[in-house]
């Protein structure tokens, strides 16, 4: 970008906070709509994953972004502020059950979480409720654990320097 802003020279006009603010945002938000239209077809023709992911940001609260996955690519669908909010299954269920309709459940293959018990149970529940889709836990999640658990219960051992050869 400055290196096209030197080569214009000195007589650029910038564009306004008004022209920035109301034409350019305007304009990025329909390349926004069609690109995620384009995603909404192929979910129709050829299904589509749900993602939920929870972490907690620098304040502390407790965030929810849900992610829909298909073939195409991924797109940010929503988030939720959940720093207020019992995480029951119960719980877990109402938002993903919100997101399932949202997307629409015939597009729906897959929903994918973390494993912890809540959202396995409310996986489950899920599964009873919506019988064409189906819920996994997030194998990058269960990997995660296992080297936690790997980083707890087993105890490195550093061997000296071993010189081959002579």
């Amino acid at each position: 970008m400055l290196e096209k802003i030197a080569k214009y020279g000195i007589g650029l006009k910038p564009p306004s906070y008004h022209e920035i603010r109301v034409r350019f945002f305007s304009k990025e938000v329909k390349n926004v709509v069609t690109m995620l239209e384009e995603f909404t077809e192929e979910w129709k023709k050829i299904g589509c994953t749900i993602m939920s992911d929870g972490w907690s940001d620098r304040k502390r609260r407790s965030i929810c972004n849900f992610l829909v996955n298909s073939p195409k690519g991924s797109v940010f669908l929503s988030s939720i502020d959940t720093s207020e909010i019992s995480k029951t299954a119960d719980k877990v269920l109402e938002m993903l059950d919100v997101i399932v309709e949202k997307v629409g459940e015939e597009n729906v293959v897959k929903v994918v979480t973390d494993n912890a018990a809540n959202y396995e149970v409310a996986g489950e529940k899920l599964m009873e409720k919506r019988t064409k889709l189906l819920w996994t836990p997030c194998a990058v999640h269960c990997i995660d654990l296992m080297l936690e658990d790997f980083d707890k219960k087993i105890k490195v051992i550093v061997l000296p320097s071993l010189r081959l050869g002579r």
